[in-house]
């Protein structure tokens, strides 16, 4: 007698659902406006840096409550 297989595998999420990807993008954003931050040569890229520092830190606020 066999016994039947528990074939219930989770459907793939969409990688702009993953947690792992979209933390490492949010980290990537918090770490380009600290550069942007700190460079001497362009204005236009300090003018820039806060938006983006905050953009990375609400990205990671929000994707940090995603399943794993």
């Amino acid at each position: 007698m066999k016994i039947p297989a528990d074939n219930h595998q989770r459907p793939k999420r969409l990688f702009l659902l993953r947690r792992g990807p979209m933390e490492n993008i949010a980290i990537t954003l918090i770490g380009l406006g600290f550069l942007m931050l700190f460079q001497p040569f362009a204005l236009i890229l300090y003018t820039y840096s806060l938006v983006t520092l905050l953009a990375g830190t609400v990205m990671f606020i929000i994707v940090s409550k995603f399943p794993e």
